[in-house]
């Protein structure tokens, strides 16, 4: 029977994909209610994208305290915690009755999501070795991307079984069945895990280091990572352009109706989910082949944020359904492919501290999840088309690319420890 059970590394992998899926799910679920709940409580496309963006100010904050606290107490009790909050946050949105009640329950979900992504990526570190890095991450965020695929769909058959409301509160239940799934599954230490073979643990990198930091050691690593957050927010940019209103373009803009609106939305969300995979193999090849991490990461990104930025043109320029959707489904497959280097370089950078080099990097770059959607609401109710949004977007790319060749994911973080409790740092790249 042992033989027949996956091994204690794949068996943790596959509760983060669960993870990544459900949170992503709770994330865009709004977007494919809005079609319904817009009109039932008399919101405009302005309100909408507050309520869009609302999730994203406490997500951001708790994306720099979550990566500290991951660090600093464990991933296995910092997700127990955020899991009990997105999952009470998902079933209140379900019981909303207008704009401001549904801010308050996006701002506890964005409470509750906050730190899940560092602690997650904490928990990497310590469980995934590092030429399967970008792997690991393309295959989390995949999951992501196919929760984003498959959300319109289940949320418009449940909408259309019951009602809007009643796919809060079934989301609401999956998260909770998550949460007591990772706590009868994961230990903090590859160690102390039950089923966890000699041959895992020979191969998985050395125990994190407990330390003392020297004074300003985490404005320095804030600044250590400054290019990178600056790189993460010129994707997050486009994504969650995508994530929030793809949707509502297409109904607005070719007069679909809702149902073949979310196909078309799940095509391009279909395309991320392999992009996420694409990036992080070509990443981890690169690495196992040339030994140049500033290829694998750099370089890829800024291919990847190019290839982007072509896509977007023809959707400015060609106004048929069938062109939009297949250059958006290429712009989602490039813009995804960057997911899995982009989330390897802060285990890269600052191996002992990934979930806080993580949650500095995400926390920082997750501004475009505020800005991004209310500046396309705006343009679509002043202009009343799309175009601006994604010119707009097409130059956010362009500066990404500058960006990433100043990221310098080869050079490894010295966080200046005074002195070391346990275990050994993992030595830095050659």
């Amino acid at each position: 029977m042992r033989r027949t059970l996956p091994k204690a590394t794949t068996l943790v992998l596959a509760m983060l994909c669960l993870m990544y899926f459900i949170t992503y799910v709770d994330r865009v679920n709004i977007s494919t209610a809005a079609g319904q709940f817009k009109s039932e409580l008399g919101l405009t496309n302005t309100q909408l994208g507050i309520i869009f963006s609302a999730f994203a100010y406490p997500y951001v904050i708790f994306q720099f305290i979550g990566g500290w606290v991951s660090d600093r107490f464990g991933a296995r009790r910092t997700l127990i915690a955020c899991a009990a909050v997105w999952a009470i946050a998902t079933a209140l949105t379900g019981l909303a009755s207008g704009f401001v009640s549904l801010v308050a329950a996006r701002l506890l979900l964005g409470l509750g999501e906050g730190a899940t992504f560092p602690a997650s990526t904490s928990a990497m570190a310590a469980w995934v070795t590092k030429d399967r890095r970008g792997m690991a991450q393309g295959i989390t965020h995949s999951c992501a991307r196919l929760g984003n695929a498959i959300a319109p769909i289940v949320v418009l058959a449940l909408m259309t079984a019951f009602n809007w409301r009643f796919s809060f509160y079934l989301l609401g239940a999956l998260s909770a069945v998550w949460l007591v799934l990772w706590r009868l599954t994961y230990t903090e230490r590859p160690a102390d895990h039950p089923r966890i073979t000699r041959e895992e643990l020979a191969a998985l990198p050395p125990p994190k280091t407990q330390s003392v930091d020297a004074r300003g050691t985490w404005i320095r690593l804030y600044r250590r990572m400054a290019p990178v957050s600056a790189v993460y927010f010129c994707y997050n940019w486009i994504l969650w352009l995508m994530l929030d209103w793809m949707p509502l373009y297409f109904m607005h803009t070719f007069h679909f109706n809702i149902k073949k609106a979310v196909v078309f939305t799940s095509g391009v969300f279909i395309a991320g989910v392999v992009g996420d995979l694409a990036g992080g193999l070509v990443s981890d090849r690169l690495i196992r082949r040339t030994g140049n991490v500033k290829l694998a990461r750099s370089y890829l990104v800024a291919l990847c944020m190019g290839l982007t930025a072509i896509s977007l043109v023809p959707v400015v320029l060609l106004h048929d359904p069938m062109y939009s959707l297949a250059c958006l489904a290429a712009a989602m497959f490039f813009n995804e492919m960057n997911i899995g280097p982009m989330w390897a370089i802060p285990m890269d950078i600052a191996y002992d501290r990934s979930g806080t080099a993580s949650g500095i990097m995400s926390g920082t770059g997750f501004i475009a999840a505020i800005v991004s959607p209310v500046v396309a609401g705006y343009f679509v109710d002043r202009l009343g088309n799309w175009n601006m949004t994604f010119v707009l977007s097409i130059g956010v790319m362009m500066c990404g690319i500058a960006l990433t060749f100043v990221m310098k994911p080869g050079i490894t973080f010295d966080g200046g420890q005074k002195s070391t409790m346990r275990g050994i740092a993992e030595p830095s790249p050659s």
